[in-house]
């Protein structure tokens, strides 16, 4: 692509994250005008007409259609967004594939490793460009916490911890929504927080070596609602009940593969979505022979640090996001005014363009998609045999490897 290039979007299902997707292609000029490109809204698509209307009227697409095909069909789409229900993601995938089209798409690409595997070998053959919904690795203090670990600060990594713990579905009369059901969601928490709790330690420790873990469903029951109708959000009292049919915990012991810039180190990482109290606390803890740091989703825009082992001043230091730490400066002009979710999914905007110009690599891909799925994969293996097991390596990560 050449400098003001304009791109033509299409979108596939206008849900909440259709939503943010389209707002976040909307900001490229103003945020990455020095990029050339210019996102124009061609056309969405959504089985529900309201929605379809709504991409139209309010979001700003020219065109709004029932058939994502027509999404995929359509001479001036270069790239997709792909924001449908998990169940759908792999056939929308390789159709956009098949179809020429670069995607962005939201994880779980697939219900477990061997879908989001069709979706990967479909977008190899077809070399076309693709983005994974691992908004995580984007926010600045991350972005820093990976420095510093690949420049050697935190000295030799040791230990990891990790925990995404969420209170999504902790109301026991939450709605039976499609999530809760195997054939539509695949996995529970672990393909939902786990996946990126996992990319989240790729992208800043390196491929996962081996794992052994339990799985938990707390609420084994749950209020069923009429497909298609409301969210999993939705409470209903005194409803007929169905089965939960995947987890609500999960968690794991890890070894880092010896690719991984953090070989040699170990850790922790659990998953609930009925944590009763955290609302999004996501965290992360590495841990090294000469300091470690600390990260939670909730405190988005800061990281506690320590480096040294001595001195009267060890210990802990809040650090605030700053100008200097990966695109903080494109969003806010200096340290305390903090950046937000919506600004996340902007940057992963820019990498997913610059990818389809071929002008950097710097996007979560498919084959990140399929590291993580791979990993959430073993989990259930183990938790099931209560064996370790060991991950073979994926080709073409981001994964911060030696």
């Amino acid at each position: 692509m050449t400098k003001n290039t304009v791109v033509g979007v299409g979108l596939i299902s206008v849900g909440w994250m259709g939503k943010v997707h389209s707002r976040a292609y909307q900001a490229i000029p103003v945020v990455y005008p020095e990029l050339g490109i210019t996102p124009r809204l061609v056309i969405a698509a959504d089985t529900e007409p309201s929605r379809a209307d709504y991409a139209r009227d309010v979001l700003g697409y020219e065109q709004g259609t029932l058939d994502y095909h027509e999404v995929l069909a359509h001479p001036d789409v270069d790239v997709v967004s792909i924001c449908a229900p998990n169940f759908l993601h792999a056939e929308i995938g390789i159709a956009a594939a098949k179809a020429g089209k670069a995607f962005w798409i939201e994880k779980p690409v697939g219900r477990g490793v061997e879908e989001t595997r069709s979706v990967e070998a479909a977008a190899d053959a077809a070399g076309v460009a693709s983005s994974i919904g691992f908004n995580y690795r984007h926010a600045p203090a991350i972005e820093q916490i990976k420095s510093l670990i690949a420049d050697g600060s935190l000295g030799r990594i040791t230990n990891v911890r990790g925990t995404f713990f969420a209170d999504y579905s902790s109301e026991p009369n939450g709605a039976l929504s499609w999530r809760f059901n195997r054939s539509l969601a695949g996995s529970g928490v672990l393909g939902d927080l786990m996946g990126h709790l996992v990319d989240l330690i790729h992208y800043l420790g390196g491929p996962i070596g081996s794992i052994s873990a339990l799985t938990s469903t707390i609420h084994t029951k749950r209020p069923i609602q009429q497909m298609g109708t409301g969210t999993h959000f939705d409470v209903i009292e005194g409803g007929e009940l169905g089965d939960v049919e995947n987890e609500d915990y999960a968690a794991m012991l890890f070894r880092f593969a010896d690719s991984a810039i953090a070989a040699g180190a170990v850790g922790t990482l659990e998953a609930s979505r009925v944590a009763v109290g955290p609302r999004a606390s996501y965290n992360i803890e590495i841990y090294g022979t000469e300091g470690s740091v600390m990260w939670d989703f909730e405190r988005m825009n800061e990281f506690q640090v320590a480096i040294g082992r001595t001195g009267d001043l060890r210990g802990y230091k809040r650090v605030m996001a700053g100008p200097s730490f990966g695109d903080f400066a494109h969003f806010q002009p200096g340290s305390g005014t903090g950046m937000g979710f919506d600004d996340l999914k902007v940057v992963e905007a820019r990498k997913f363009l610059e990818a389809v110009a071929g002008t950097a690599h710097l996007n979560s891909n498919i084959h990140d998609a399929v590291a993580a799925a791979a990993v959430c994969d073993a989990a259930e293996q183990s938790a099931e045999s209560g064996q370790w097991v060991t991950l073979p390596a994926v080709l073409g990560v981001t994964a911060a490897l030696r």
